[in-house]
């Protein structure tokens, strides 16, 4: 049996934190997979599914993120679970929004939600750690994960819960490696990642003040002239007569 922890903190006014990504995650397979729904048990929310033909279980802790560990370690030794049947989902400081890493043990890095699951369960549970990105500085950080995604944000944070759902049959069988190519594949870099503005080179224009970018040198080339008033020779000249013709008709 394999045990998905989605971790965040009870209670409507925290649903749309940066914390609370965990539920999120739990609340996507849930529904992509047809589990039952979720029931109070184990100091938490549970429900019950299949998934690469296994029974599943994804418990929702509601003991708040401090005490993540009272509700995993209650529900491993009810089911006489061992740590590598556990999975655990979380938000991830040290990620750049939106990337995931998921590995088998290692540290919590000061996330007090794996520090409780730790002292109750180990720590050779499988982490699936989902990027929130960094504020820039300590005091920020509280404020950063105990506010809402951004609108900005939902443009990868939507799609990245849908392929999370999506191929999660994959982290059940074991293939780790696969379950992040789907991921990558399916949230590709096009759709998260704000477009790379034209590189241009600066002039001046009278009066030195810099003229009007971002057009590449043939946009301005095309505005700037006309066909038939077209240089008479040399490189400009052989360039505009190649995109506009000789002027002759």
């Amino acid at each position: 049996m394999l045990l998905i922890a989605g971790l965040g903190n009870p209670g409507p006014q925290y649903a749309k934190n940066r914390h609370n990504v965990g539920f999120m995650a739990a609340d996507a397979i849930a529904r992509r997979h047809s589990f039952s729904g979720f029931s109070k048990k184990f100091r938490g929310e549970i429900a019950e599914g299949m998934l690469a033909g296994e029974k599943a279980l994804i418990l929702k802790p509601m003991t708040f993120m401090n005490l993540s560990g009272d509700s995993v370690g209650e529900a491993m030794r009810f089911y006489k679970l061992s740590p590598s049947d556990i999975i655990v989902i979380h938000d991830e400081l040290d990620l750049a929004p939106g990337k995931l890493k998921l590995k088998t043990g290692g540290g919590n890095g000061g996330h007090n939600g794996l520090k409780s699951i730790d002292a109750h369960c180990g720590k050779d549970y499988k982490r699936l750690r989902v990027g929130i990105g960094h504020p820039g500085h300590k005091d920020r950080v509280n404020p950063h994960v105990l506010g809402d995604f951004s609108k900005a944000d939902q443009q990868w944070l939507d799609p990245l819960l849908d392929a999370i759902a999506d191929n999660a049959d994959l982290i059940a069988k074991g293939d780790d490696a696969g379950f992040l190519n789907r991921i990558a594949l399916a949230t590709g870099s096009s759709d998260t990642a704000p477009a790379k503005p034209e590189k241009t080179s600066a002039t001046k224009a009278p009066g030195g003040k810099p003229a009007a970018t971002g057009k590449s040198h043939i946009r301005q080339a095309r505005n700037s002239q006309q066909p038939g008033k077209l240089p008479p020779s040399g490189p400009m000249a052989d360039m505009l007569k190649k995109l506009f013709g000789d002027g002759k008709k």
